[in-house]
């Protein structure tokens, strides 16, 4: 359909205009608030205590949907929002990485706060466009687009009944409609969904960014929570806004100098040191899966093992050599010369409503081979790559996808399914045809597709409910936490890993606390205190990259060459250095790290006790899958048998010889539940929470979080 007939089919809803205004040291002091049940839109004042206690980032988005929400308000209700906010830091074109948003939502998933971070041009070109935040809430009655235009100082609300649904149709629509040429589709970026997020919990966010080498728009995801279901239970069918006049200057910051030597020096460090480390820069993070398979982390079968041989066949030299294009400046914002946004160009699909075209892939990046390949028992990159584009075009999380497909595969080979609850569909390990149908289903509304896409938090219930599953045995299989699907990890051999998703915030999603390597392969941390204090720095740290609006790969996935000689090398001093001085250069905060960890901090324990507040955040919900930390079957633990009764002897002193496989997997279970527990004690010790999650009001004041809407919540959990 041309452009002129979509725009023929618009009605206008709303109109509203703003003055521009500047930035100054990262910030416009305002943010844009739509309520799209009323078609209002609005600027609000961002306040100094904002600034202070949340900066920017994840912190303002959760800081919003607190006040927009109540403790009953669920993921579809009209109150419930999307906001999105980029940081102080955000926006600038010197250091690598800084062009990263942050989302924030009540969870289809979880039904408690989630956060899910996002490169891509959106968030820069907003706030650009004289926003740190956008605030969504309410429904629409039919399908709307918002556009503001940020060198017009204009926003409107339009019905849009005729434009595509699925994002890689719609982005290219979009941008088309508002550039005024070929040179001008850099200054527009596009936030959509997907059909799939129509019907699946697990749908994601699409933002969009131009690429005018490839000449064509390219997206980065905002996958993890479900927050593309909540868009399209809104009815907002896309959001699009518009900068021309990207600079380096345009953050006003403090001291541009500072900002420079930093860049400069990280520059030189990926130019040099990139092709002998991980090789971001030509095969993005798909470089892990080899690494993954050799430690024995790589998740194979619904994490049942550890690696496969067929692991090198999804490997980074096949991708390189046969898929993904080289040569290209793959950065997701302007000036990152990690450039890990790989893609696989001019590629044919075999599937589907698109089957026959050619189409430009983004990916895959580890979590996705990992997921929807090694997890299935799939080791075939082409089908890889067809399911990494359906993915991300009808806007489902790869990673969520993936491991409830796991899921759902060993439950049909188990015998707890079966062809006539899955439609015909034979859900074997391996089989590609019947995964990618589910995804087509997702995006069709109909048959099992719709039931996988609730996520395995929902399908244990109905397979025990329905067809008399034994609930536990799900429990012990079903990877998920909190309702969230595990990223593609294997955690088994790993306490601290266990820790790192079983104790975050919002569900086991690696971006808090990657811990594996400096736990089982380097053993840096042995103790249960070392553990803790891994398990306190790590996720601040890491929190603090999505306060000020950066992404987190540039830290460690590239390291000085003298690294290993720092007292602290787990922690890249050198790079974090880096990041102090180009806050320091934006904003004119002169942080340390103890000042990092505890900006961090703040809105950590924020958001845990937003989880309180909507029935969650205590102990109980901190409980994990016996999968992450164990052999659940005969099967997995035969498999490492020689490790296993290693460990009872040496660790336990049990003598196995003589017992059942069954005896000693009792054995091991109950020690390293035991060992969980332990953890848990020591890790809220060292956060400041009470022995059931709960922080303390002495660790509130000491953070200055003691603020009445907060102890009204914890006063009686004390």
């Amino acid at each position: 359909m041309d452009i002129n007939t979509l725009k023929e089919g618009r009605k206008l809803l709303t109109e509203y205009k703003y003055e521009l205004g500047k930035l100054d040291k990262g910030y416009t002091d305002r943010s844009l608030y739509i309520n799209i049940s009323e078609n209002k839109i609005d600027s609000k004042p961002v306040t100094q205590m904002m600034k202070d206690k949340f900066v920017g980032g994840k912190g303002f988005g959760l800081w919003y949907l607190w006040n927009g929400t109540t403790p009953t308000t669920k993921w579809n209700d009209p109150e419930n929002e999307i906001i999105i906010c980029g940081g102080p830091v955000c926006g600038i074109t010197q250091y690598p990485g800084s062009g990263k948003s942050l989302v924030c939502s009540i969870s289809p998933m979880t039904n408690i706060p989630i956060d899910s971070n996002v490169g891509g041009y959106f968030g820069p070109l907003l706030k650009f466009a004289g926003w740190d935040a956008l605030e969504l809430q309410g429904k629409a009655e039919k399908d709307i687009i918002i556009y503001i235009d940020g060198n017009k100082g204009v926003i409107t609300i339009e019905e849009a009944p005729l434009e595509a649904i699925d994002s890689h149709v719609l982005a290219e629509q979009l941008t088309e409609m508002y550039a005024d040429n070929e040179a001008d589709k850099r200054n527009v970026s596009v936030v959509t969904a997907g059909t799939g997020a129509e019907h699946a919990k697990m749908g994601l966010l699409n933002f969009s960014l131009y690429d005018t080498r490839r000449k064509v728009t390219r997206f980065k995801q905002a996958g993890r929570g479900g927050i593309g279901r909540v868009f399209r239970d809104k009815k907002v069918k896309a959001i699009v806004v518009k900068f021309s006049g990207v600079k380096g200057n345009l953050n006003n910051p403090v001291d541009q100098a500072i900002i420079n030597k930093a860049g400069i020096k990280m520059h030189k460090e990926m130019h040099n040191l990139d092709d002998k480390q991980n090789r971001m820069r030509k095969v993005g993070t798909g470089y892990s899966v080899e690494i993954m398979s050799a430690y024995d982390l790589l998740p194979v079968m619904n994490y049942q093992y550890g690696g496969h041989e067929d692991a090198k066949k999804i490997g980074p030299d096949i991708l390189i050599n046969n898929y993904l294009t080289q040569g290209l400046e793959d950065g997701c914002w302007y000036g990152c010369s990690m450039a890990c946004a790989k893609t696989a160009d001019n590629f044919e699909l075999q599937t589907g409503p698109y089957k026959g075209q050619r189409v430009t892939v983004d990916g895959p990046e580890y979590e996705t081979t990992a997921g929807v390949g090694s997890n299935c028992g799939i080791f075939d990159p082409r089908a890889i790559l067809e399911i990494n584009f359906y993915c991300d075009t009808y806007g489902i999380d790869t990673i969520s996808f993936g491991t409830s497909t796991a899921f759902v595969m060993e439950c049909y080979t188990r015998g707890i399914i079966n062809k006539e609850i899955t439609g015909g569909l034979d859900l074997k390990f391996g089989n590609f045809e019947a995964s990618v149908e589910l995804l087509h289903q997702m995006s069709r509304g109909e048959g099992f597709g719709v039931v996988v896409g609730q996520g395995i938090h929902q399908m244990k219930k109905i397979f025990s409910e329905e067809y008399g599953a034994d609930p536990d045995f799900l429990f012990d299989i079903g990877m998920e936490q909190k309702g969230l699907e595990y990223s593609e990890y294997g955690s088994k051999e790993s306490l601290a890993q266990q820790g790192g998703f079983g104790l975050t915030n919002k569900g086991p999603q690696h971006d808090e606390a990657w811990l594996i390597f400096m736990d089982m392969v380097n053993n840096q941390i042995p103790t249960f205190e070392d553990k803790a204090e891994a398990l306190y720095y790590f996720p601040m740290f890491r929190t603090w990259f999505g306060l000020y609006g950066l992404c987190k790969l540039p830290w460690n996935d590239i390291v000085p060459e003298g690294n290993k000689y720092t007292s602290e090398p787990a922690k890249i001093p050198e790079h974090v250095q880096n990041y102090l001085d180009v806050v320091y250069g934006v904003t004119g905060k002169r942080l340390n790290t103890t000042d990092m960890v505890r900006e961090s901090e703040r809105v950590y324990n924020f958001q845990r006790i937003f989880n309180i507040r909507l029935g969650k955040g205590l102990r109980a919900n901190d409980r994990v899958p016996y999968r992450s930390m164990g052999p659940v079957t005969k099967e997995e633990y035969e498999s490492r048998q020689e490790r296993y009764d290693g460990q009872l002897k040496e660790i336990l002193g049990y003598d196995t010889e003589g017992k059942s496989t069954e005896e000693k997997m009792a054995v091991l279970r109950k020690h390293r539940e035991n060992q969980y527990e332990k953890l848990i004690d020591a890790v809220y010790a060292r956060r400041g929470w009470n022995s059931n999650g709960v922080p303390t009001l002495e660790r509130l004041k000491d953070l200055g979080m003691d603020l009445p809407i907060l102890v009204d919540v914890v006063k009686d959990l004390q």
